[in-house]
């Protein structure tokens, strides 16, 4: 009897301690963005927003020239329910995984067809929907979570990824 009591204590706690660590918080916590267009249909981000904590983050810990998952964790999602253009290329209603090729004066942006992949080592170039550039500027102050955000323009929305010292931004536009 007190066999079993001891084994079924012993249960109880290895369970305990697995579901604490389950709900340990990540150290890049999820975080989301969405435009609605004028018209009302919607474009999504899912993403993980990795903090700076003092690195130096472009040029550094995620290098120039160089393909990168676009936040942490599990490669970035985007999600339209409507076809858009993205840098003039289009992007049939659906989801995708995000990744860019950051560099000092220009970023590049990848749309991609696979989904649900973790985004590092990039090996999915036949995958590719297409790359697009996109335009970057300097933020006036650091900013300390990576962070994606999309600003209605007109009938556009412009998605914009910020961290460090960075803005890089590509405009999407409901295709007519």
């Amino acid at each position: 009897m007190q066999r079993r009591f001891a084994f079924l204590t012993v249960c109880v706690f290895v369970c305990t301690v697995f579901a604490a660590a389950q709900q340990a918080p990540r150290k890049s916590p999820p975080a989301s963005a969405e435009c609605k267009l004028p018209d009302g249909k919607t474009i999504k981000s899912d993403y993980s927003s990795p903090r700076m904590n003092g690195r130096k983050i472009f040029g550094g810990l995620v290098p120039f020239g160089e393909v990168w998952r676009t936040g942490a964790n599990e490669a970035t999602t985007f999600v339209t329910d409507t076809p858009v253009t993205i840098g003039g290329k289009e992007v049939p209603a659906g989801s995708y995984t995000l990744f860019t090729v950051p560099n000092a004066d220009k970023w590049t942006l990848i749309v991609n067809k696979k989904t649900g992949e973790w985004g590092i080592p990039y090996k999915w170039e036949s995958e590719e929907l297409f790359r697009t550039d996109m335009k970057v500027e300097k933020l006036s102050s650091p900013m300390e979570n990576f962070t994606i955000v999309f600003h209605q323009h007109g009938n556009a929305c412009m998605m914009h990824f910020q961290w460090e010292t960075t803005n890089a931004w590509a405009e999407i536009a409901e295709k007519k």
